[in-house]
């Protein structure tokens, strides 16, 4: 079909088409869910408009403060009269599930994921370093024979300024990107050399400058998606 949909959403949205574009949503919402309360959408525009001002004071707004702030908006808003008020909206509970909806209809990105997940995962990391450090107690091990290893990824894409700019082929824009491991041990007298794993062997850069990759201060590998294997 045209609108490449089942015909029968088509005949749905046909059928609710008044409705539809009498949808008043908050600002900045992508997506219409069905049967929205009208509350709601006054509540999310209020909060939309309480993150704007924290960002523009340079203050950080996590998971946890929009939750109790949502909350907060929506019991003031119950307390003055509302004629199209239900039981379902007096009942609304600012969770993870409605966190990321929100998050995901208002397109924000700048919010740090905080609460439960994060002490969840604070607590798991220190039992493991517990049972670790248990670990190297009881076999007798130093701190020179333990070694940590640390991958980081990193994405993004640089473009070159300056007369090299002209040298350089013109493709199309594509998201760069390459992997770090490092290793050393626990006393820090022993670091091993750093493997760099990139998506090219001989990246043109490196022609142009004449780049010798055995002089470079990491151990370089090629990977096609520049991964660690």
């Amino acid at each position: 079909m045209q609108y490449d949909m089942a015909k029968s959403t088509i005949c749905t949205i046909l059928k609710n088409k008044d409705t539809l574009k009498a949808a008043d949503v908050a600002k900045g919402g992508t997506i219409l869910t069905k049967q929205r309360p009208k509350l709601l959408d006054e509540v999310e525009k209020l909060l939309l408009v309480w993150i704007n001002q924290k960002e523009l004071a340079g203050d950080n707004v996590n998971e946890t403060l929009i939750c109790e702030k949502a909350l907060h908006i929506h019991r003031d808003l119950l307390a003055t009269p509302v004629s199209t008020r239900t039981a379902s909206v007096e009942e609304f509970k600012a969770n993870r599930g409605w966190f990321d909806n929100f998050r995901r209809r208002t397109g924000i990105h700048s919010v740090i994921r905080h609460g439960e997940a994060a002490s969840s995962d604070k607590k798991a990391t220190e039992d493991i370093v517990k049972e670790f450090n248990k670990f190297v107690e009881d076999e007798g091990y130093v701190s020179h024979q333990v070694f940590t290893v640390m991958k980081l990824d990193f994405s993004g894409k640089k473009f070159p300024k300056g007369p090299t700019e002209k040298a350089l082929p013109r493709h199309k824009p594509m998201k760069d990107r390459l992997t770090l491991l490092l290793c050393m041990n626990a006393s820090g007298d022993c670091k091993i050399k750093p493997l760099l794993v990139y998506h090219s062997e001989n990246p043109y850069v490196f022609k142009c400058n004449t780049v010798l990759k055995a002089k470079l201060p990491v151990m370089w590998r090629a990977n096609s998606k520049a991964w660690l294997t």
